[in-house]
């Protein structure tokens, strides 16, 4: 069973191994795009703890095995979608970035993602192309593809919600 509480900021350092981890994990599934340049850095992770949207995932023995950023309300990343439309663009919803878990944990995007479903039922999220990992998780949870949206810096995402 994994738990799920808030980031305090000592866990800093713990979140910025875990964010490594992640790339390696992606690596290795042939996703050699995303998280590059030194994404996230740790002012990025910072000011996630610090606007209290930053989680951490914890196993039986306490040990953090995972972490992501939830934020609820509208992200101006996903104001506008193209190739597609969300599935529901009216009411309010949550949105998940920077999911990322030690290489021998499993479980941690599910339990992050009914975790998240449970706090508002309507879930955005975003992956790169060549995250195949994470887009057959989100399918599997019963997340749809909706179209593609664009990041500040222009890079594609692949665009998914859940209702």
């Amino acid at each position: 069973m994994i738990e799920i509480r808030k980031t305090e900021i000592t866990e800093l350092g713990i979140l910025m191994e875990l964010f490594e981890q992640g790339k390696r994990i992606m690596r290795k599934s042939g996703n050699m795009k995303q998280w590059t340049g030194g994404y996230p850095d740790e002012e990025l992770v910072k000011k996630d703890i610090e606007n209290g949207n930053s989680y951490v995932c914890l196993d039986e023995e306490q040990n953090i095995v995972g972490t992501f950023t939830f934020i609820q309300g509208n992200d101006p990343t996903y104001a506008r979608i193209y190739e597609g439309a969300w599935s529901d663009d009216t009411r309010p919803y949550g949105v998940i970035h920077r999911l990322a878990s030690t290489e021998q944990s499993k479980g941690v995007a599910s339990a992050c993602l009914q975790w998240c479903y449970r706090q508002i039922p309507n879930l955005r999220a975003d992956t790169h192309r060549d995250n195949h990992i994470l887009q057959h998780i989100l399918k599997k949870h019963g997340f749809q593809y909706c179209g593609i949206i664009y990041l500040q810096n222009g890079d594609e995402r692949l665009a998914f919600q859940k209702l």
